[in-house]
């Protein structure tokens, strides 16, 4: 004969304390408190209190003070290369001016790449297409993709000038 749940724990009460695989049985008579704020594990108080000045080093990192210097110095470079191009000069060489201007004002903790420099020159000129007039159409050779040479022409003659070794 089966003894409901609630006079099983009676009787468990009158016998004594229960013991082994009696006390395994036994449901718990009050509910389980949770654990005052001073018992919590200290990573949890210290990841709560980590989180603000984190976030401040993080909005620092990603702020606009650096945005805002990205594109001064991709309006320099915009300037250089398209003075350069309206000048009559060719591409590469008006490229390359601008390029090293870019990276030369560039604080970044990681050296800015030819793609990024590209898209800094091209957002300047299109943000601003009265500062750099006819420069439009020089846009496209930014994203040209330079043509493999011809086998046996990648190292210039020992005996090459400095014009014949850097193509101008």
């Amino acid at each position: 004969m089966m003894v409901p749940p609630s006079t099983t724990a009676e009787t468990l009460d009158k016998l004594g304390p229960a013991s082994g695989s009696e006390a395994m049985v036994m449901a718990p008579r009050q509910p389980v408190q949770p654990l005052p704020q001073s018992h919590q594990p200290v990573w949890n108080r210290l990841a709560a209190a980590a989180a603000l000045p984190v976030a401040l080093v993080v909005g620092l990192i990603a702020g606009s003070p650096l945005q805002a210097q990205e594109r001064e110095a991709g309006s320099k470079g915009a300037q250089i290369y398209c003075f350069m191009r309206n000048s009559g000069n060719s591409h590469q060489v008006s490229w390359d001016a601008a390029y090293a201007v870019i990276k030369r004002q560039s604080d970044s903790l990681f050296k800015t790449s030819p793609q990024h420099a590209a898209v800094l020159i091209t957002e300047a000129v299109v943000q601003n297409p009265n500062e750099y007039p006819d420069c439009g159409r020089y846009l496209g050779d930014l994203f040209r993709q330079p043509e493999p040479g011809a086998a046996g022409t990648t190292t210039p003659a020992s005996g090459a000038s400095r014009g014949e070794r850097y193509g101008s």
